[in-house]
């Protein structure tokens, strides 16, 4: 009985660890697919069948989950800032010779007197600019139809080049009616985008700085 207790501990203690480990992005990226359709269904006639009905006034385009569209990436920012601050501040305080008896209070014949300077002066200024360039074409699949009608989409391409592989990920949400009748959609239409671009391999270990270089760049270097 006490080894059975203590089995049972260690298989939920590893479920519970399983559980509570984070899935791999390339897993949250992966391709949705279609609901199958029942092996078994009642004949519904020669011409009609359930399932198979196609519109005969609308495009088609995807609109139903595991159906896939084409997204443009046309993404282009650019912003620039700059910023200046100046200040100066001064002050000037005299304090006269005491007056004892009408007559001021003198040391071999110079008057006691004091007098305080004060100056400050501030210049500051900083610019900053950031640019980013994305062009290129992905096929995304449907992994969710909301309830008005907007559709959830994500995907991923990977593209592997001698020692190097790429990839370009996105997910986000978009409107049936955004999608033209080549069954494209610009990403900029793309709402809650998230759109990452990386690469592994030997080439993006090389370009990687190493350990060290991490440690002294980083906030916890003590230097």
């Amino acid at each position: 009985m006490k080894h059975t207790l203590i089995t049972t501990c260690i298989a939920a203690l590893l479920l519970g660890g399983c559980s509570l480990m984070p899935r791999h992005p390339e897993d949250e990226f992966a391709a949705t697919w279609p609901e199958e359709l029942p092996r078994e269904q009642a004949a519904n006639g020669a011409i009609y069948q359930a399932g198979y009905d196609v519109a005969l006034f609308e495009n088609a385009v995807a609109h139903r989950v595991g159906d896939t569209v084409t997204i443009n990436l046309v993404e282009s920012t650019a912003a620039q800032k700059s910023s200046s601050t100046s200040t100066s501040k001064g002050a000037s305080i005299d304090i006269p010779a005491p007056v004892f008896g009408g007559t001021p209070l003198a040391i071999g014949g110079h008057e006691i007197s004091a007098s305080l300077d004060n100056s400050r002066t501030f210049d500051g200024g900083g610019d900053s600019s950031l640019s980013n360039k994305l062009q290129g074409n992905v096929t995304v699949t449907v992994a969710r139809r909301l309830a008005n009608g907007n559709l959830v989409v994500r995907g991923q391409k990977w593209i592997e080049i001698n020692q190097g592989r790429e990839y370009v990920r996105i997910q986000g949400v978009i409107r049936p009616l955004d999608i033209q009748p080549d069954n494209s959609i610009a990403s900029y239409k793309v709402a809650d985008a998230v759109i990452a671009y990386g690469q592994r391999g030997a080439l993006a270990d090389a370009n990687r700085p190493g350990l060290l270089s991490r440690f002294f760049n980083s906030v916890f270097n003590p230097l």
